[in-house]
């Protein structure tokens, strides 16, 4: 029988990737599905710790197996800078547009654009933990470029690419992505249970 687990998530965005990914491997039921309307804190300082405070959240809300990721971007230059705090780098808005505008402005006149984005996946099953991480190391483009995506997907041109995310495809996206690589972690995982 095929693993149903709940995405502890509000982001349709997210749910939409990870199914390209998952395909019909498993089950994803969103919290909205499993009946559950509460936004999820993230008040830790590690991309981890954040994570797992999901998982748990929604596993002690349901009972049910689930998982739930947390991603940031991290910029070389600007010290790891806005990691954790990615979704709220410009305030508490959740506004990608002012995020991006602080973004390139805190990079403006700065050659070392490097960066990747990191996600980290926590998997709550039989009432355990199991952390996954997928990276995909990039740079950080001048202007904004595409329109597909979400989050910083305009300004990130993964390396081995030379379009950003939001220039790509939903399959394009995934060759590269750092969420698709730790949900092949967990798929495996769960293969092998």
């Amino acid at each position: 029988m095929k693993t149903s687990l709940v995405f502890a998530t509000n982001n349709q965005h997210k749910v939409d990737e990870i199914r390209a990914v998952a395909g019909d491997l498993f089950n994803i039921i969103t919290i909205k599905e499993a009946g559950i309307d509460i936004d999820i804190p993230e008040p830790h300082d590690t991309l981890e710790a954040n994570a797992s405070e999901k998982s748990k959240t929604i596993h002690r809300l349901t009972g049910k197996n689930c998982f739930s990721e947390d991603t940031g971007l991290e910029v070389a230059a600007l010290n790891g800078e806005p990691g954790v705090k990615s979704a709220r780098y410009a305030g508490d808005g959740r506004n990608f547009q002012h995020n991006i505008d602080k973004l390139l402005l805190n990079l403006k006149g700065i050659n070392n654009r490097k960066a990747q984005f990191r996600t980290v996946i926590s998997l709550i099953l039989d009432d355990k933990e199991y952390l996954f991480e997928g990276v995909c190391e990039g740079n950080i483009s001048e202007e904004q470029k595409g329109l597909q995506g979400f989050g910083y997907d305009p300004v990130f041109v993964p390396d081995g690419a030379a379009i950003s995310f939001a220039e790509m495809t939903m399959n394009e996206k995934n060759k590269y992505s750092h969420r698709k690589k730790a949900v092949a972690k967990l798929i495996a995982f769960l293969h092998d249970h």
